[in-house]
This record gives structure tokens, sequence and C-alpha cells, in this order.
């Protein structure tokens, strides 16, 4: 009877770490998903594919070669530098230990 408590209390703290960041997880795809749309929008000239996340650095060589106002190049080259951040920051979540458990459980890919 005294060990029930103590499974229970690591069920618990399991299913809030699984959850926690499945959650976060899925919070860095979707900022990716409206940072792309964004971009879409801003240089419709892209063509970025709507379900793929499209390689950032192809992005800004794209980017580099139209001819664009100023401005909006600006606005663009900030986007591409989220996306790249959010990008790395993801991947690289899901190389760690505890992790890639979530990540292979979870079914969640490199982007």
């Amino acid at each position: 009877m005294g060990y029930i408590p103590l499974f229970l209390t690591i069920a618990g703290a399991s299913l809030l770490f699984f959850m926690t960041v499945k959650y976060t997880l899925q919070r860095k795809i979707s900022l990716q998903r409206d940072l792309l749309n964004s971009l879409g929008k801003l240089s419709p000239e892209l063509q970025i594919p709507e379900n793929s996340f499209p390689n950032p650095d192809e992005i800004l060589e794209n980017l580099k070669e139209s001819k664009k106002k100023q401005p909006k190049i600006e606005e663009a080259l900030e986007i591409v530098r989220e996306l790249k951040v959010n990008r790395m920051q993801y991947n690289r979540l899901i190389k760690k230990a505890p992790y890639n458990w979530v990540a292979a459980i979870g079914g969640f890919r490199e982007i």
C-alpha cells in the first residue's frame, strides 16, 4: 500500500512532462507555419508550398534574386531569420535525450 502513492506521483509527473513537451513542439510547428504564411503573403512570388516546410536558406536565396522594394525585403529578411531560429530550436529540442522520447511517441519529425 505504501508504493501506490509513489507510482501515482511518478505517473503523474511523466504525463505532465509528456503533455508539456508535446504542447511546446506543436506550438513551434504552428509558429513555423504562421511565419511561412506571413512570408508568403508578403512576397507571393516566392511560391511557398502550403503543407511543407521549405529550407529557409533556399527562401533567402529566392528572396535575394527577386527584385522587390527595400522595406518589404527587410520585413521578409526578418521573417526568414525568425524561421531559421525557430527551426534550429525545434530540431535541437527533438534531439535531446528526454525530449526525443516524446518526439518519437508523438510522431514529430525534423523541420
